[in-house]
């Protein structure tokens, strides 16, 4: 009897602290400490789906490479405020006007709120962290930019993530899905990257293939739009085009990869 007790007891705290886990990422993404703006998107970038996949959890130490504008870096630092560690890393200031900029609008971001107060910032192409002290290193929409001729950037990063993961650690990846076969060239145009060559590039970084999804799937996407990825929701570059037209294709087909580093 008491051995049965004890069983039961064992799987109510399991069950329980998985709830609490669940609803606590639920409640990240659904917090009013997000902009509306953001919260709209959800539906294209399904943060919460994402990050469920990727077994995120929020006493992780994670980092989240090139995050623009925060989108995810909201939800991220209400996730791990309590028990865990985001470390963003945006392009140095010194690489350019527009990194510049953007690393300003970032940091003042950052300064805007209370829920940002313990996130840390380090330097894209630097060192992200001590090595093997980092539980996750995330990146969204990112990989295009990154490429270089011949796809070094890609790698350099990769490379620099593996080196701050601990054994076992995660690199989970979102990118604009190209069509299969097209050169680096057409990717750099397009904003759009293969599977092939983001898979490739991560496996030449040490890492190996976990699992995918299709979570960020979007089959209205025919990837051969007149301004390329940036034709579509949200930037809608388009000089006299229809706009309409491309707001009901919705934002892009997305490949979702998760990568481990080897044990």
């Amino acid at each position: 009897m008491k051995k049965f007790i004890s069983i039961f007891i064992l799987i109510f705290i399991l069950f329980n602290s998985f709830t609490i886990q669940a609803h606590n990422l639920e409640q990240s993404v659904n917090s009013e400490e997000r902009s509306k703006e953001n919260v709209e998107r959800d539906k294209f970038r399904h943060p919460y789906e994402t990050l469920k996949f990727f077994g995120i959890e929020p006493e992780m130490t994670v980092v989240e490479l090139s995050p623009g504008g925060g989108w995810y870096t909201e939800i991220l630092a209400i996730y791990m405020y309590d028990e865990g560690e985001l470390i963003t890393a945006p392009y140095s200031a010194s690489l350019s006007d527009y990194a510049k900029r953007s690393r300003e609008a970032f940091e003042a971001k950052l300064n805007s709120k209370s829920i940002y107060e313990k996130v840390k910032i380090v330097d894209l192409f630097g060192k992200l962290a001590e090595n093997e002290t980092v539980d996750a290193v995330l990146t969204f929409r990112n990989v295009h930019n990154w490429l270089g001729e011949d796809g070094s950037g890609v790698k350099k990063v990769f490379e620099q993530s593996y080196a701050a993961l601990k054994p076992g650690g995660i690199l989970g990846v979102v990118e604009h899905r190209a069509k299969p076969g097209i050169s680096i060239k057409e990717m750099k145009k397009s904003g759009y990257v293969t599977e092939e060559l983001t898979i490739n590039l991560a496996e030449e970084a040490g890492f190996i293939l976990s699992k995918k999804s299709e979570i960020n799937a979007n089959v209205r996407d025919t990837k051969d739009h007149p301004n390329g990825v940036w034709t579509l929701p949200p930037s809608l570059y388009l000089k006299d085009g229809d706009k309409e037209k491309y707001r009901q294709i919705g934002e892009s087909d997305r490949m979702t990869l998760l990568f481990k580093k080897p044990i």
